[in-house]
């Protein structure tokens, strides 16, 4: 779990990162599940996007994607979602 300033932090990092991934009306598979695992496994912090197309909401979306891949939601800005996850092996970020 983040506090609050862990979050901002995060954030902060995550405005100069693309958005790596997009989530469309396929929703979230096990295809994805495993992309996004490891995309956190070797960059920690990642940012995706939910297209309109989408069933579901940015927020379920990133609610439930981050329960599958057992990582924490730093946030949802409009249809961004920022994910974080301490990587095992490749550390780069220190909270």
């Amino acid at each position: 779990m983040l506090t609050s300033k862990q979050r901002a932090y995060l954030r902060g990092l995550a405005n100069g990162i693309p958005a790596i991934m997009q989530i469309g009306k396929g929703g979230i598979s096990e295809n994805l599940v495993k992309t996004v695992s490891d995309a956190l496994e070797a960059r920690e912090l990642i940012k995706l996007t939910v297209l309109e197309n989408s069933m579901e909401t940015p927020r379920a979306m990133a609610d439930a994607l981050a329960e599958a891949v057992r990582a924490d939601v730093v946030g949802v800005v409009g249809r961004k979602v920022i994910l974080y996850r301490e990587s095992v092996n490749n550390k780069k970020i220190e909270l």
